[in-house]
């Protein structure tokens, strides 16, 4: 499941969330939290979710930083990379072995963060212009604040691309290859999974090309007929994640 707009609004819990991980719990369901926000570390997002009032583990949240890590090292393990980003996605390459440098790296990592600047930016530039591969965590063009819309990855992304002619490799949602790498994680089968989110574009559609069934809660992006305006539909479209905690077994009863 999608964290922001399903789980949580920010620091607050969205209704009936806690009741719905335990009634998972109850029923020996394993589940994995998703976000393409590559700012924070598992741990950093337990903290902020306890704060909220839900138990979420470490090891069941999985973040656009740790896909792309695990993508990094299956491509190329051992490698090189200049990051733009936080801890979430420092870390998360620190811990497949890779060195972070500025010096001829294999590749160029764009994440999240709420201090991109100029000169950043245009180190990442020159870096692509000079052969670096380009990777970003996600293709997200904007993020929330409690003062209105921020500049987010793919925005950024986006200005690199134009100047350098080289376009990203995206790996957090929409790209089914997190929701797959998840899904090893959790040593689960599509056949059985289900992914419930708040966004057609990036949940709906990662979770439909991975070959996952999908619920699409409107306690976030989606508005009452959001699906309507794309060429592909949720399994299911649903008020909250609320209206599952007696349908754990049976998400598509009636």
């Amino acid at each position: 499941m999608d964290m922001d707009g399903v789980l949580v609004h920010e620091e607050h819990m969205v209704p009936g969330a806690d009741a719905f991980i335990s009634a998972l719990r109850e029923a020996g369901n394993p589940f994995m939290v998703f976000t393409n926000n590559s700012i924070y570390t598992p741990r950093d997002l337990r903290a902020r979710l306890l704060r909220s009032g839900l138990d979420i583990p470490e090891s069941a949240i999985w973040t656009s930083a740790l896909a792309t890590a695990q993508f990094l090292d299956n491509q190329r393990p051992g490698g090189s990379a200049h990051v733009v980003g936080e801890s979430g996605l420092t870390t998360a390459l620190h811990n497949i072995g890779y060195v972070l440098t500025d010096r001829e790296p294999d590749y160029v990592v764009l994440g999240e963060t709420r201090t991109y600047s100029f000169e950043s930016i245009t180190k990442l530039i020159r870096l692509v212009e000079g052969g670096a591969r380009f990777i970003a965590t996600n293709p997200d063009e904007k993020g929330p604040s409690p003062e209105g819309s921020l500049p987010a990855t793919g925005a950024v992304a986006a200005l690199i691309e134009r100047v350098t002619g080289r376009a990203p490799y995206y790996v957090g949602k929409p790209n089914p290859l997190m929701m797959r790498s998840a899904l090893r994680t959790l040593g689960a089968h599509s056949e059985n999974t289900l992914m419930i989110g708040d966004r057609m574009d990036t949940d709906v559609r990662s979770g439909l090309e991975a070959g996952l069934q999908t619920i699409l809660v409107l306690t976030g992006i989606s508005g009452e007929h959001t699906a309507e305006r794309y060429p592909y539909r949720p399994t299911k479209v649903i008020r909250s994640i609320a209206d599952l905690v007696d349908h754990v077994k049976d998400p598509f009863g009636a």
